[in-house]
């Protein structure tokens, strides 16, 4: 079943918190429509921003949206001006009042999302597939991650018959609900057609039990984040990469 299911769903209610937050009532179906058009709407208007993900919280009359982001000052702008542009946009989708607030990810390697990002526009820069894969194992695995999977899937090096291919470091449990594993899947458009992207992630395991509240320390508008040093000073896993090729 792990093999099947999105891991992310999986752990729902286990490890992992909802990215929205309200009660519906009778306008659940409307009220998730406009959740679904205003990420849509983000990940396309920042689509340079490295956008983690996007936490809708809602109150009778204000939307909160929480943007985890691993560049934070592209949102924001000089002065705080792109966030209440940006404001003014959203509230035009929801028709009430919108506070946005900007989260950094400190370690933007740990993260299935931007990871499989960074793998996509590399693929549509033309850059070789098996590169852009181990560069990202290296860099997450060096951040200290106990596991990390990529599989690519596609016409890959612009070959005749498409095919997928699989790279493995370290541990990525999913049968195990207890392991926080993230999982993000990104279509690389190239010339050749559209490349599939899968990252899981295998950050460690949460023993005890966990508050699924979304809890940002860092909440803050129209202002920098404190910008802690990443934790850099590990030595670099020098590992064997394992490919499985289906057909």
């Amino acid at each position: 079943m792990g093999q099947k299911i999105n891991p992310i769903a999986n752990r729902l209610g286990i490890v992992r918190g909802w990215d929205s937050n309200w009660f519906g009532g009778k306008n659940y179906g409307d009220t998730l429509l406009e959740d679904s058009k205003i990420r849509e709407y983000l990940n396309a208007r920042l689509a340079e921003a490295s956008i983690s993900r996007i936490v809708i919280e809602r109150t009778l009359k204000l939307v909160t949206v929480t943007i985890c982001t691993a560049r934070p000052g592209y949102i924001i702008g000089k002065g705080g001006e792109e966030v209440d542009k940006l404001k003014k946009e959203l509230q035009k989708i929801t028709k009430q009042d919108v506070q946005i607030n900007i989260y950094e990810v400190k370690r933007p390697e740990l993260d299935a999302t931007i990871v499989a990002s960074k793998i996509a526009r590399q693929l549509e820069g033309k850059i070789a597939y098996r590169r852009a894969v181990k560069m990202a194992i290296q860099s997450t695995m060096r951040m200290g991650a106990e596991g990390i999977k990529i599989q690519v899937s596609g016409r890959l090096n612009g070959a005749e018959m498409a095919r997928k291919e699989m790279y493995k470091e370290g541990r990525t449990p999913l049968h195990t609900l207890r392991a926080d594993i993230d999982y993000c899947h990104v279509g690389a458009i190239t010339k050749v057609g559209v490349i599939g992207v899968k990252v899981w992630i295998c950050r460690g395991e949460v023993y005890g039990k966990k508050d699924l509240a979304p809890n940002f320390s860092q909440k803050q508008e129209g202002g920098r984040p404190g910008m802690d040093r990443r934790d850099g000073g590990r030595g670099e896993r020098k590992g064997n990469f394992r490919r499985n090729k289906k057909q």
